[in-house]
């Protein structure tokens, strides 16, 4: 199943399950989404192990974001992580730090706080990291 963004001409794949927090919708607390999330409406607390997580033009996230991927058109004020990608629209407003393995800004979104970026398999890379390792404690 495919789901039209609005606002944009990309399809999004939703797999087997999906959920909608719509347009009128508030929700508070912890949502477990083990498929695909999509919110229009607003949405307080935190999202996890969800494949996949669009936050249309007109949603708004108050907490943190954990998926696989995420796609951010409206707000997002908290901190995201995306374990393969987050893509953050022109129409995007995110406060807060993203952990992914890729990245997307378009032109006109706004982004205050930190990006860390990974491997596959979870390994940052940020050469401090690696520097560590091989220094024989030599920097103590």
């Amino acid at each position: 199943m495919s789901f039209l963004k609005k606002n944009s001409d990309k399809m999004f794949d939703m797999g087997d399950m999906v959920s909608v927090i719509g347009p009128e919708a508030y929700f508070q607390g912890t949502l477990n989404a083990k498929g695909s999330l999509r919110i229009d409406g607003r949405f307080e607390g935190t999202i996890t192990d969800a494949h996949a997580v669009v936050i249309g033009g007109a949603g708004r996230v108050i907490g943190d974001i954990s998926a696989e991927s995420a796609v951010i058109g409206g707000e997002v004020k908290g901190n995201i992580s995306a374990a393969e990608s987050a893509e953050l629209l022109s129409t995007s407003r995110v406060t807060g730090d993203i952990h992914t393995g890729r990245i997307v800004i378009e032109d006109g979104a706004y982004f205050e706080g930190h990006c860390a970026m990974s491997r596959s398999g979870g390994e940052e890379t940020d050469s401090a990291a690696q520097n560590d390792a091989g220094d024989g404690g030599e920097n103590a």
